[in-house]
This record gives C-alpha cells, sequence and structure tokens, in this order.
C-alpha cells in the first residue's frame, strides 16, 4: 500500500493512500509508521521528520483539557465531606483560621457559590492544597467524580 502526506503551505495538512490533485498541496510517500502516527510528525527544510516538541505539546493539551473538567458544587462539597468530613462551611472556618497567604477569604466565599468546579480554578488547587490533596488526587477526582481519590 502506498502512503503520503499532504504538505499546504508548509505544513502537514493530511494523510491519505492516494495522491491530492491540488497544484497547493505537495504530496509525499511515507511508511506506513508515518502514516499511522502523523501528529507525531511536522515538515520542516522540505522532510517530514519526527516533531521534537511533540511531548510537550501533548503534556500541555492534557493540561488545558484536565483544567476544563468540572464538578457540580455539590459533587465537590460531598466529595470534600467523604474524604475529610468537612463541608464548605467547615472550609471557610479553616481558612479564616489560618489565613493562609495569598487566598481571599470573601474571593473565596464567591467561588464556593459556584455551581460548577472547574479544576483549572486556582482556587481548587489552592483549597486542595490547603486539606492535603495532591494535584494528581485532584486530577483523578475531577475526571470521575469518585471521592475515593480523595482518601489519603
Amino acid at each position: 500500500m502506498t502512503y503520503y502526506v499532504f504538505i499546504e503551505n508548509e505544513k502537514i495538512n493530511g494523510a491519505g493512500q492516494c495522491k491530492v490533485l491540488n497544484q497547493d498541496i505537495l504530496n509525499i510517500e511515507v511508511n506506513e509508521e508515518i502514516y499511522n502516527n502523523i501528529e507525531k510528525y511536522i515538515y520542516q527544510d522540505g522532510e517530514i521528520i519526527l516533531d521534537p516538541d511533540y511531548e510537550e505539546k501533548r503534556a500541555q493539551e492534557e493540561r488545558e483539557r484536565i483544567a476544563q473538567l468540572y464538578l457540580t458544587r455539590a459533587d465537590v462539597e460531598r466529595g470534600i465531606y467523604q474524604a475529610k468530613q468537612m463541608d464548605f462551611e467547615d472550609i471557610i472556618a479553616l481558612v479564616t483560621q489560618l489565613q493562609p497567604e495569598g487566598l481571599d477569604i470573601k474571593a473565596l466565599k464567591i467561588e464556593l457559590k459556584a455551581n460548577h468546579f472547574y479544576r483549572g480554578n486556582p482556587y481548587v488547587s489552592a483549597i486542595g492544597a490547603l486539606l492535603g490533596f495532591s494535584k494528581e488526587q485532584l486530577d483523578k477526582f475531577f475526571e470521575d467524580g469518585n471521592y475515593e481519590h480523595l482518601l489519603v
């Protein structure tokens, strides 16, 4: 079988098993490995090469995906309660008592009234850390809503 990568404006713009008959598109024949993993490659200096930034790009995309995960207010409060026997009122009392740097208590009260809690919200990370949850625990909790990820 023959495989092609299509180059348009000096960038990869797809792949296929037959040439594109368009004078604006360069067809480069590639092996099956490149064809099946085209997202790992870039076009540079007239060649298809492994993207040296591929892993970092994927890691960034994953961070962005996780930041967009969200749970409802009830899901979050229920999860914290099941893991730490604390509700949002207890968290406000704890923050008021400890007065951690960078946490505005009034802003926190507003955040705790939100209908949805996004993993990327800095208050989620700050309160999570205050309660002893690791980044990985919070990521997993927001992934599937299972409070057991919050148990130490």
